[in-house]
């Protein structure tokens, strides 16, 4: 797919690490002009206090082939929004494709009821997952409906179908609120959008090998295989990457509007368009999830990949 987004313009907005970085860099090796928003420059940390910088995620889409732009966005703040798209409307005269990975996982409360929960954090949670993404929509739709063949992708946790069966208690209510509401944002926008020839996805990686996920096993990108302290699920884990190639898979497609409105993973449009990991490897880290993991069966994670 390189050079297919050559001309086009994307805004990841939470591209610091994790999927969003994934996606910027994945959006660059097709050609796209990528501005990568966050709130971690190489001049101050966020309250995540993670070494990942938007500048080093701006480095990355460069190097990979596209035009990395970092700029330092509270997406909280609607001024600051309003800001960033009026600069990418003067310097581009279009947006394309807008991705929502604004998450806030430094403030999740692990395996608690809502009782016991840290209250600040999980109404921060509710700004940064569902507020910061209305805000952000609100100010760059306006300037990617101007061309038709937009592109708006939720990110999420999970598809709309996990959601509708389960519970997620491990991230408790907060989280959940979060994570099933990027769906009705896809639905509601991909309603808005049609009529100007815009489509809106939801869209959940698989178990990520973030950059805190590879910290927390003891391991690299490099040699995430050899962990001894990850659990036998972390076999179906997926890189980064792979959700960005998904994004590129569903922004180069010329029947796009079939998707419209819909919730997708990684492993499902990898089955579709034919891309992979990586390794090579095509995870389906939800069908694993649900029909292994939750079950609480036996299964090895690399019949799912």
């Amino acid at each position: 797919m390189t050079g297919q987004l050559h001309g086009k313009v994307a805004l990841v907005a939470g591209a610091t690490r994790g999927a969003g970085r994934g996606i910027a860099t994945e959006l660059g090796a097709a050609g796209a002009t990528v501005y990568g928003t966050g709130r971690s420059t190489r001049a101050q940390r966020s309250d995540y206090d993670r070494p990942e910088t938007i500048e080093d995620t701006a480095d990355l889409v460069t190097r990979a082939g596209g035009r990395g732009i970092a700029v330092r966005v509270d997406h909280t703040e609607p001024d600051q929004v309003r800001e960033l798209v009026q600069r990418i409307e003067s310097e581009q005269g279009r947006l394309d494709i807008l991705v929502n990975d604004l998450g806030g996982e430094h403030l999740m409360d692990w395996h608690k009821p809502i009782w016991e929960q840290d209250l600040h954090k999980g109404l921060q949670r509710l700004r940064v997952g569902i507020e910061a993404h209305l805000i952000t929509s609100h100010f760059a739709l306006a300037l990617l409906i101007k061309r038709p063949g937009g592109l708006v992708v939720e990110l999420t946790d999970g598809t709309a179908e996990v959601h509708e069966r389960y519970y997620r208690s491990e991230g408790g209510v907060f989280f959940d609120i979060v994570k099933v509401a990027a769906h009705r944002l896809a639905r509601a926008q991909g309603e808005e959008l049609k009529q100007h020839g815009g489509t809106a996805v939801s869209l959940t990686p698989g178990w990520l090998r973030s950059e805190m996920m590879l910290e927390l096993f003891g391991v690299t990108e490099a040699n995430w295989r050899e962990s001894t302290t990850a659990p036998v699920g972390f076999g179906i884990s997926e890189s980064p990457q792979f959700v960005g190639r998904a994004v590129v898979a569903l922004a180069t497609d010329p029947e796009l509007a079939r998707w419209n409105e819909e919730s997708l993973s990684s492993g499902q449009l990898a089955k579709v368009y034919g891309f992979t990991d990586v390794d090579g490897s095509q995870p389906d880290a939800w069908r694993y999830i649900q029909e292994v993991e939750w079950r609480g069966k036996r299964g090895n994670p690399a019949d799912y990949r």
